[in-house]
């Protein structure tokens, strides 16, 4: 099982995109995006930084905010 970390778009270069999540930036590939993408978009990134879903900004806030107290329960500090 792969745990997708929702991530919004904020810039984009050809086949791959510049996202943020947590306060944290990466640049992720597009190429298994079955559909386009443009700023602002909600992506779930899987492992290896693929893009592999847009996500609805509202679902993309609920997980985010699960994964914060999931992160805070197990004494981390997220972002």
């Amino acid at each position: 099982m792969c745990i997708g970390i929702p991530s919004r778009v904020i810039a984009l270069n050809d086949q791959m995109a510049t996202v943020e999540a947590m306060g944290e930036q990466r640049d992720v590939s597009l190429i298994l995006m079955p559909e386009a993408v443009e700023l602002g978009d909600y992506l779930l990134i899987q492992v290896g930084n693929f893009a592999v879903e847009k996500i609805e900004p509202e679902r993309a806030r609920e997980a985010l905010e699960y994964l914060r107290e999931v992160a805070e329960q197990a004494g981390l500090q997220p972002a």
